[in-house]
């Protein structure tokens, strides 16, 4: 069975970096998937995609965290990184990994999420 499991989150100052971690279970990287993402959910606010990668290399980042966040992928440790730089107060939320397949009988998987937490 697929499962996911986020690590890496925090509490960091304004301005500073955190290095996200997906690690996947039960997913063959390179056959199975479809678009992997990263997604947020702040405190009374919609989860929001942040992040994706399709296994075709086509990559989307949501304008507010263009040039500040990095999805990458290690085929080899099948995980998935979410880079963050520069961050803000705002990007404070639960962040979570997220795998789309290409079998459309197979469900979708979400990780447990991971909380990121930016001082001011």
């Amino acid at each position: 069975q697929a499962q996911l499991v986020e690590s890496g989150g925090g509490l960091v100052q304004a301005g500073g970096s955190l290095r996200l971690s997906c690690a996947a279970s039960g997913i063959i990287f390179n056959f199975d998937i479809n678009v992997m993402a990263w997604y947020r959910q702040a405190p009374g606010k919609q989860r929001e995609e942040v992040a994706s990668m399709s296994t075709t290399g086509r990559i989307a980042y949501a304008d507010v965290v263009k040039g500040r966040f990095t999805i990458s992928r290690d085929n080899a440790k099948t995980t998935i990184y979410l880079e963050m730089d520069s961050l803000k107060p705002e990007d404070t939320a639960v962040y979570y990994c997220f795998v789309d397949f290409r079998d459309p009988k197979r469900t979708d998987v979400w990780g447990q999420g991971t909380q990121v937490t930016v001082s001011s």
